[in-house]
């Protein structure tokens, strides 16, 4: 079950064009990743970095294929979800060089947390040069579950970060833990001075919200400058939020899902709980949702105003109509290829470029036929 449609009978739900199969198309433009986890576009058709989930970083052009993994990337804590996550682009790329990684790092006992940094991407493609570790989940809590993390740059010269709760629920109402938070930093990493929780006793100012449990997806909506953030549940749960500054997503106090044992999460009062914030979407079955992407292109006018976000379990890509900030329809897409799909991306030229969450990965262009 998901969250009903407010006013839409299931007559008009069946037959809308939303929800109605479209001609899509999928090219496949390479495979043989392993677990790829991220891509970035780089500008000028210069291809598209991607990472692996092993530790690697490639190159990906057309025409020329994958590249030899590219040197200076740090050394990554690989443990069931952990390993080399998501890659951004800074802004000001084309003069910085700077490319933004998230990964993990294992602790001295045997567990590990998430870390972000960047390095200076060289005028070759080759190497990443004069790698900086920002920030880092210490301790990190993780056997190698509920990791995050993503990444994303609000247009405003502020970077968010999705950190997951390391399977340790509590820590996520811990503001002094970096665990279930997302976090903003501006563009050299340093802490902006109007983050929510700067000059509080007892809680980090990199915070911008808490109560998340393992964040999946991190996309800024292109219309109302927002960051909008997915996440998995526990055993059902999974949720679309809008990150408000300061707010509380309730994790593990609110949540509409149940423990993996069937029994209700420890410390949870509800799906609704006073002080913490709804999310605008969720679905009582988890499809673990994944990356995310907001279309905002002309070359398929048939997807504006949509949310597209990649499912693991379910195996599909989940388009969701938008009007404003409500969730109207919900449609799936891909379920015939049964491939576990890791993240999802707008190319430049207007196409979705999908990765695909297997040990031999797919490169995917999907769009609509003519």
């Amino acid at each position: 079950m998901f969250k009903p449609l407010a006013a839409v009978s299931l007559l008009a739900l069946l037959f809308s064009p939303t929800a109605m199969a479209e001609n899509v198309t999928v090219e496949e433009l390479q495979d043989g990743l392993n677990h790829p986890w991220a891509l970035a576009f780089l500008p000028d058709n210069q291809g598209m970095l991607i990472t692996e989930r092993c530790g690697e970083l490639r190159r990906w052009q057309a025409g020329k294929g994958l590249s030899a993994p590219l040197k200076g990337v740090p050394e990554v804590w690989t443990r069931s979800q952990g390993g080399l996550l998501d890659v951004v682009l800074a802004p000001d790329f084309a003069e910085s060089r700077r490319v933004w990684l998230s990964y993990t790092r294992g602790e001295p006992d045997g567990r590990g947390g998430a870390a972000v940094g960047y390095g200076r991407l060289s005028e070759d493609y080759l190497q990443l040069s004069d790698f900086r570790e920002v920030i880092r989940q210490q301790p990190g809590l993780s056997g190698g579950a509920n990791l995050g993390t993503r990444m994303a740059f609000d247009g405003s010269g502020n970077l968010f970060i999705a950190f997951g709760d390391n399977f340790q629920a509590e820590k996520a109402q811990d503001l002094n833990a970096l665990q279930g938070k997302i976090v903003r930093l501006k563009e050299d990493g340093s802490i902006p001075p109007d983050n929510p929780l700067v000059g509080k006793v007892g809680a980090r100012p990199e915070i911008w919200t808490w109560g998340m449990r393992n964040p999946q997806g991190l996309a800024l909506n292109p219309w109302t400058r927002q960051m909008w953030e997915s996440e998995h549940g526990p055993r059902g749960g999974d949720e679309v939020n809008i990150l408000r500054k300061g707010a509380n997503y309730g994790w593990p106090l609110a949540t509409w899902g149940i423990d993996y044992s069937g029994a209700k999460v420890p410390g949870s009062k509800g799906g609704e709980v006073e002080g913490t914030l709804q999310p605008i979407w969720y679905w009582k079955v988890s499809p673990a949702i994944s990356g995310m992407a907001f279309y905002n292109s002309d070359r398929f006018s048939q997807w504006k105003n949509s949310l597209f976000i990649g499912a693991l379990k379910e195996k599909n890509l989940i388009r969701l109509s938008l009007n404003g900030e409500r969730v109207v329809d919900q449609q799936r897409l891909l379920e015939d290829r049964g491939e576990r799909i890791r993240d999802v991306r707008v190319g430049p030229d207007g196409w979705l470029y999908l990765l695909t969450d297997e040990s031999d990965g797919k490169l995917l262009r999907v769009g609509l036929a003519p």
